[in-house]
């Protein structure tokens, strides 16, 4: 009985030490994307969702005369899964 308990403790202790190399942080800014498919067409929108993290983002860190770039960690992308023509401005 003592060997199948020490057994089970060892298990239970390896499976979590193992379970807890394997996690990774998650970055401050996180993916997203967002996939709608409208008439024969898929469309795929990725980005990353800047946190504020208790700052003033609007009128301080971002003037409100300046352009801002969309998205955080990286650019944010779109894909169509057909050719599409955009008219009118944009």
């Amino acid at each position: 009985m003592k060997k199948i308990i020490l057994l089970f403790s060892f298990l239970i202790g390896s499976f979590h030490s193992i379970a807890q190399t394997n996690l990774t942080k998650p970055e401050a800014s996180q993916r997203c994307a967002i996939e709608q498919r409208i008439g024969l067409t898929d469309i795929k929108i990725t980005y990353h969702s800047p946190l504020t993290q208790g700052r003033t983002i609007w009128g301080e860190l971002v003037p409100y005369d300046q352009v801002w770039r969309a998205g955080a960690n990286e650019n944010t992308t779109i894909s169509f899964s057909t050719n599409v023509k955009v008219e009118g401005k944009i």
